[in-house]
């Protein structure tokens, strides 16, 4: 669906993407990360055809951004980290505007701007000036300029930006519904919605790829054994013994001592193996009830740290 081949942007003498290469398939919802300044934004307005890229190639369905750039952006819904609103107009009367612009059948404009409208829940702000409107309203206006069209791929740079909580959960859910239906590109600084949502991530780094996997496989790259935590009600010397006997698991070290004969333990095994089950199993037949259960591995948040390393200042993305 979209081919990045040997991209490279210069800024004069300042290399801001340096030849990276990476595909989208198609139906996939791709976690395009890194710190300020790594290039992320200058890749994506490439992408979406704001930038001309110094030398590589971007393909689009096909279509070569810069050789078809009407057919290439006939595909793409863009929503920028600040929208492109204008602020005099009501949301209604821009989102009309955009749907001009988009070339949507003048028969059609009504029902598509009703449901995007509908999908990011601003029909009650139909006709409330974006000016007057909340930053967080602002961002579901953008939302649904670029759902307007419908776009085979979406864009989407910190869509949540500005979101409380209830909305960011609500914007999450809808991502995750549209990816059933359309391509995404996600940028976001919150990592564990990346890690909630995509099925791979990108992180890009002083303007070359750092890492690109899923997070679960760049989890165990990361990590030479699996930690897990657990936190149960039972003798440790025999909960040790026991959980040691469980294939894949290489140690079990009683790490805490609550009341009530409460033990925290973390297990350490093979990065390959599952052993949860085994765990929960040889505890329950024991008798022994586990009160909590986590993974220890290595976190999204904790990979882009590892791999971004200190930032220079002074550089644009």
């Amino acid at each position: 669906m979209i081919e990045i081949r040997n991209l490279t942007k210069y800024y004069g003498d300042n290399c801001a993407v340096n030849d990276i290469s990476f595909t989208v398939n198609k139906g996939e919802i791709l976690g395009f990360l890194g710190p300020n300044g790594a290039g992320k934004t200058t890749t994506m307005n490439i992408l979406t055809g704001y930038l001309s890229a110094t030398s590589g190639k971007v393909t689009i369905n096909g279509h070569d951004i810069l050789e078809e750039p009407q057919e290439a952006k006939k595909t793409i819904g863009y929503l920028p980290e600040n929208p492109p609103l204008y602020l005099d107009m009501t949301a209604l009367e821009y989102l009309k505007f955009v749907a001009e612009l988009k070339g949507v059948p003048r028969a059609e404009r009504a029902k598509q701007i009703g449901e995007v409208m509908r999908l990011v829940r601003i029909t009650d702000m139909a006709n409330r000036l974006c000016k007057n409107l909340s930053k967080g309203y602002r961002q579901r206006v953008g939302f649904a300029q670029a759902l307007l069209g419908n776009p085979d791929v979406l864009v989407l740079d910190e869509p949540t930006i500005g979101l409380d909580p209830k909305q960011i959960i609500e914007i999450r859910n809808l991502i995750r519904d549209l990816g059933k239906r359309h391509t995404i590109i996600l940028s976001s600084h919150i990592l564990p919605e990346v890690q909630a949502i995509c099925e791979r991530v990108v992180i890009i780094n002083k303007g070359i790829i750092a890492a690109i996997d899923t997070p679960e496989n760049l989890s165990r790259s990361f990590s030479k054994a699996s930690r897990l935590q657990v936190l149960v009600q039972g003798p440790a010397k025999e909960l040790t013994t026991k959980l040691r006997t469980i294939p894949g698991v290489k140690n079990a070290e009683v790490v805490l001592e609550k009341e009530g004969g409460i033990q925290q333990l973390v297990l350490e095994s093979d990065p390959e193996v599952d052993v949860r089950k085994s765990v929960f199993f040889v505890l329950a037949d024991n008798r022994w009830p586990i009160l909590e259960m986590r993974s220890l591995d290595p976190t999204l948040e904790d990979i882009f740290l590892q791999v971004t390393g200190p930032q220079t200042a002074g550089r644009r993305s």
